[in-house]
């Protein structure tokens, strides 16, 4: 459920045109503004609470607040950018301020400016405000509305700001011609055949929610083709549109009752999490209304007949699709989505969201999907879900790689969706142009696994890092991955990558007391952090993993500084204070990695993210087990999702908060290691072991 009510460069410019050819034989009517046909209703000094409550709710049904209400703004004193590829409009003051505001304004003036788009001194308005669907509204909404603004808002002295509109698009006397051929200002009426909740739905759909303005297709002149369901073109209200780079999807007979209210009160439901523009709608709008009209508003978009195939969950599958390891898409998908959206496209249940069933995933047009993978995304803050949750942009990646993963996302999960083209992706870069991550530290590509020619042994390498303990179970006696600690496989700058890694052994290790090999040391982390069993030295899966490191060593030589090597460094002379620690945990890390420290399941019982102490976390010989080692690799990886870092979005404390956090989990209880004695024979044991 995605659009963007802002994007208005392409209707614009739609309407200008129209206008030149309507101008001509329309200019004798539309040099007089129409007359104002309505009476002030007579407002006091004192005004029924009660009424200016109602027009508060009026105001929220119609999200007033998401475009009258600059970021960091008064409230509704204007002067937010709609931005348009031909300049900028700025939404108007509707406080009451006498100079600048609607103060003067009678309330007939302000029917009709909110009926038939015509302000008080007779200017036409852009129909960035939406009033052929303000037009719908009943009279008492309408006076309930004047009264919240007029005497329930603060008079906020703010001048609105001019058009930053080119030559024709600054021609207002276009938009009433435009008016003149397309503006039905009819009030709504009630069908007689349809129950009351039915009509109460069509009513706010059609009318003060104003749906159709983003989702549904536009005309030769850009308005919308049909303003309700009903009539000959009625089969194109809410069918769907696009809104430039956004795909605003078909609403009819989208999802249950039960599933619309759900994410129109929480952002969330079983197929989606809303994105673009359609997280203000949430925020301003729709998670501040009734249970009543909510489920109204939902059953009459159930109402709404449609042949697009329904979609259904699937997220009980336990399976990755078959492509996922043979294919370049699937490959990139395996590295750069599966932490958030899993391996069998599911999701995290409260935090990110499933692609199977997905309407931006199952869409004929991709543009949402390519817009986000483009820009990122980030969940609303709504009261049931008030985290915010992002996803990164990944814009660093090539247009052919951005093509072949979410092809492969479209394939897998897109319910027989097309694929995406480069040239798609080229387009919506040009058009976005969006900022690109500059790290120094260069990503390598899993994709580029089946380019060589022990493909399959290297991507089995690359799967016994991600899946370590489903592969491996014998060797691994805790419910760790090597992933857990080595993000996206080792791909990731300061989580502990691989790159480079098998240039620098043999080498000399400190805890060992002697020269260690590459094989010795994939063995500690099998002994400690996975509390398990090492491998055969000579099998062969540790050599599908000696080689994959091999692979990432790339042309790293032991001489060289690799960028983003290891997990970085945290301030050592800070002290742990492990009382914020737990407050840090509770407040940061519960979400993924649960109250008691012991991770986070799906519904069918698979470990999502793993436990940080307790019997099934790692041993205390891992290094990850040490407070400032912990601390570091906390600092730049944890939490994923709440910041815009490439890949993950990942890391957002401070050493203070890191190393306090690492402090309270690490001193937790966990398995002991016994040859923890045999460690550091030759001295220099780090003042932060935990023995």
């Amino acid at each position: 459920m995605t659009s963007n009510k802002r994007s208005l460069g392409k209707r614009l410019g739609l309407i200008a045109a129209f206008a030149v050819v309507a101008i001509g034989g329309a200019a004798a009517w539309i040099v007089q503004p129409p007359p104002i046909e309505r009476n002030d209703p007579g407002f006091g000094a004192n005004v029924d609470p009660a009424l200016i409550a109602r027009g508060e709710y009026v105001a929220r049904l119609g999200d007033c607040v998401a475009c009258h209400t600059a970021e960091g703004g008064p409230l509704m004193a204007g002067g937010r950018a709609l931005e348009t590829p031909f300049g900028k409009v700025y939404s108007t003051n509707v406080t009451p301020d006498p100079k600048t505001g609607i103060g003067q304004w009678s309330f007939g003036a302000f029917d009709r400016a909110m009926r038939k788009g015509v302000s008080a001194d007779g200017h036409n308005l852009y129909p960035a405000m939406p009033y052929p669907s303000y037009a719908k509204m009943t009279d008492d909404d309408m006076k309930a509305l004047w009264a919240y603004l007029l005497k329930g808002l603060a008079p906020v002295e703010k001048a609105n700001l001019p058009l930053e509109m080119q030559f024709p698009f600054n021609m207002r006397i276009a938009l009433a011609a435009w008016n003149f051929a397309f503006l039905d200002a009819t009030p709504f009426k009630a069908e007689p055949a349809k129950d009351a909740v039915w009509n109460r739905g069509a009513y706010l759909v059609q009318g003060l929610g104003h749906c159709g303005a983003c989702h549904t297709p536009r005309g030769i002149g850009f308005q919308e083709k049909a303003m309700s369901d009903a009539g000959p073109a009625g089969h194109f209200y809410l069918a769907g549109a696009k809104v430039e780079n956004w795909n605003a999807i078909e609403l009819r007979d989208l999802w249950t009752v039960e599933d619309t209210v759900l994410l129109l009160k929480t952002g969330q439901n079983r197929f989606a999490t809303a994105s673009g523009s359609m997280t203000d709608v949430i925020l301003h709008s729709t998670q501040g209304l009734s249970d009543q009209d909510l489920t109204a508003i939902a059953t009459y978009l159930k109402a709404l007949p449609s042949d697009r195939p329904k979609a259904e969950p699937r997220i009980a599958s336990t399976e990755a699709p078959a492509a996922t390891f043979t294919t370049r898409g699937g490959l990139g998908y395996a590295q750069f989505c599966t932490d958030c959206h899993r391996a069998d496209g599911a999701g995290v249940k409260g935090i990110f969201p499933p692609l199977a069933g997905n309407p931006t995933v199952t869409s004929k047009d991709p543009a949402t999907l390519v817009h986000i993978a483009l820009t990122g995304w980030k969940t609303t803050a709504t009261a049931a879900h008030p985290r915010v949750w992002t996803m990164p942009a990944f814009a660093r990646l090539a247009d052919r790689e951005i093509a072949e993963i979410l092809s492969f996302v479209r394939e897998s999960w897109g319910e027989g969706a097309r694929a995406v083209s480069e040239a798609e992706v080229a387009a919506a870069r040009a058009a976005l142009d969006p900022k690109i991550d500059k790290s120094l530290f260069e990503t390598p590509r899993l994709a580029d696994l089946l380019a060589q020619p022990n493909a399959p042994q290297l991507v089995r390498g690359m799967r016994l890092n991600a899946e370590t303990r489903t592969l491996l179970p014998n060797h691994v006696g805790d419910e760790l991955n090597c992933a857990s600690c080595h993000l996206n496989a080792g791909t990731v700058a300061d989580g502990s990558p691989y790159v480079g890694v098998s240039a620098f052994f043999p080498s000399y290790a400190p805890r060992a007391g002697r020269e260690i090999t590459l094989e010795d040391r994939i063995n500690g982390c099998f002994l400690r952090s996975m509390n398990g069993k090492p491998l055969p030295v000579d099998g062969p899966d540790m050599q599908a993993m000696v080689a994959y490191f091999n692979w990432m060593k790339g042309a790293t030589k032991p001489s060289d500084k690799v960028a983003g090597r290891g997990v970085g460094k945290v301030d050592t002379t800070l002290k742990p204070d492990p009382d914020n620690g737990k407050a840090i945990y509770v407040a940061q890390c519960v979400a993924c990695h649960g109250q008691n420290g012991e991770g986070l399941k799906d519904a069918a019982g698979r470990l999502v993210y793993p436990p940080l102490w307790g019997e099934h976390s790692f041993n205390i010989g891992a290094g990850m087990a040490r407070t400032y080692t912990a601390a570091a690799f906390v600092k730049r990886n944890m939490p994923i999702g709440t910041h815009e870092k490439f890949p993950l979005g990942q890391g957002s404390l401070t050493d203070q908060e890191a190393i306090d956090v690492a402090e309270y989990f690490t001193h937790m209880e966990r398995p002991d290691f016994a040859p923890k004695v045999k460690d550091w024979p030759k001295g220099n044991k780090p003042k932060d072991a935990r023995y």
